[in-house]
């Protein structure tokens, strides 16, 4: 029995190095694959924050976080078991999948930068929720937050697999499951705290310290600011991301004008700016796919909006 015993504790001993051998391993995958998917993380960080402009201070924390809970449920309800199959079974359906979303995403910038400029549909927009009780709104917004939400993770899940497709099974979910909840985390962690200081800016305008005070009233002013940017950041972040996507998944099917003439303009302008190579290839890249982009985006929108005026003869 005692040499039983020991045997069977030596196997357990041998299975949980293997074990911590192969957490280490998928750690290390989910930081590679995170680290990937870091530009799409800061657009969704970016494009987050619009969604509880406007409504009550009070629930901004729990839409966000409810949000967040939608967003844990899309990457590890929907998303990784989509991912795990495509990879297995249907891997060249992932390019075409990703492409439709990026067109989705490009479709709702361009919608959000025509009525920023036109004017008239943010007014029947303002109209009708006006119309709303909070409860109706509340709802409605956390529904289109998820829309978003799901394809801005669908791309994080699709870089994250791209970086382990190589492991096994088991490991692949473990480090998309990794990946979905560090980011998860990260991203409305962050939105929470953007959206709440104005609050903290309020709360430290009450100290005693004439300098804590002068903190918080600069804090307090400056959200409508911040507040403006990051929706006009999250607009054009649509935009640029689903661009991009369009741009990289055409590529793959051969159809690389359009990443060469990106390519071969951001290497030209960070050439002329040397000191600032990484950066200006960057934001022209950006720019390049943006532009994509709004192409696409408009287009649709355009399409969208002759429907329902053709079904009205």
């Amino acid at each position: 029995m005692p040499s039983g015993l020991a045997a069977l504790l030596d196997d357990v001993a041998a299975i949980t190095r293997l074990a911590a051998a192969s957490l280490d391993d998928v750690g290390a995958a989910a930081g590679r694959a995170g680290a990937k998917a870091a530009g799409v993380v800061i657009d969704d960080a970016a494009v987050t924050p619009r969604y509880v402009t406007g409504l009550s201070p009070a629930r901004e924390l729990p839409i966000i976080g409810r949000i967040a809970l939608g967003s844990i449920r899309n990457k590890l309800l929907i998303l990784l078991p989509v991912a795990l199959l495509l990879s297995a079974f249907a891997p060249w359906a992932l390019t075409p999948l990703l492409m439709v979303g990026g067109a989705y995403l490009s479709f709702e910038g361009a919608e959000k930068l025509w009525e920023a400029v036109a004017g008239g549909h943010a007014h029947v927009a303002a109209a009708d929720q006006a119309a709303q009780t909070p409860e109706e709104l509340e709802k409605q917004t956390i529904a289109g937050a998820i829309r978003t939400d799901f394809i801005l993770s669908a791309e994080i899940m699709a870089i994250a697999l791209a970086e382990v497709a190589g492991s096994g099974i088991v490991a692949q979910a473990a480090a998309l499951a990794l990946v979905a909840l560090a980011i998860t985390a990260g991203v409305y962690g962050a939105v929470g705290l953007i959206v709440k200081l104005d609050d903290i800016g309020l709360h430290l305008a009450a100290r005693r310290s004439s300098a804590v005070q002068a903190l918080g009233r600069g804090m307090v002013k400056a959200m409508p600011i911040v507040m403006t940017a990051l929706a006009a950041i999250g607009t054009a972040a649509m935009i640029w991301v689903g661009g991009g996507i369009i741009v990289h998944g055409l590529a793959s099917f051969g159809v690389d004008a359009p990443e060469h003439a990106i390519h071969v303009a951001a290497e030209g302008a960070a050439a002329a700016l040397p000191a600032a190579h990484g950066a200006v290839a960057w934001i022209v890249t950006a720019i390049g796919s943006g532009l994509v982009g709004l192409i696409v985006g408009g287009v649709i929108a355009a399409a969208l909006h002759r429907l329902p005026r053709r079904g009205g003869h």
